[in-house]
């Protein structure tokens, strides 16, 4: 499992005809990759990083707050390009990514364990092509696995 996260003001999920599916105020905005390889476990536990990760600043400028600490809301939406091989040729294999029918229920099982732990959880609309919206706050993006 790999996911890119965004510190984030705002973020929202768009698709189709303009419908916001998800929206969130300051928290992070997930982007979530499942491989072949992943299980329930790795699901609960990147989760749990990201929940607990101290990303957000204190009264000292200083990362010593996490998701948690603050909050914040997460904005996750699947993604399976985050699992792309561009070692060979011009063309990324998505030959390690999981198939959509195991990716799905990994997803949100990613998704119940972060609402377990007290985050409120945004989505979009897994398989779907989406726009995502974001007002990065720092900037700061980090890359997990």
């Amino acid at each position: 499992m790999r996911a890119v996260i965004q510190r984030v003001l705002r973020a929202r999920v768009v698709v189709g005809g303009g419908q916001t599916v998800g929206a969130i105020g300051p928290g992070l905005c997930v982007l979530l990759g499942v491989t072949a390889r992943d299980s329930n476990a790795d699901a609960e536990r990147l989760a749990a990083k990201i929940a607990r990760l101290r990303i957000f600043q204190n009264e000292a400028g200083k990362f010593d707050r996490s998701l948690l600490d603050v909050a914040g809301e997460a904005l996750v939406v699947s993604q399976f390009t985050l699992i792309a091989d561009t070692a060979k040729g011009n063309r990324p294999s998505f030959a390690a990514a999981s198939p959509p029918e195991k990716a799905e229920p990994l997803y949100e099982a990613f998704c119940a364990s972060l609402r377990g732990l007290g985050v409120g959880v945004e989505t979009g609309v897994f398989g779907t092509r989406m726009q995502v919206e974001l007002l990065n706050d720092g900037p700061v993006t980090l890359v997990l696995s």
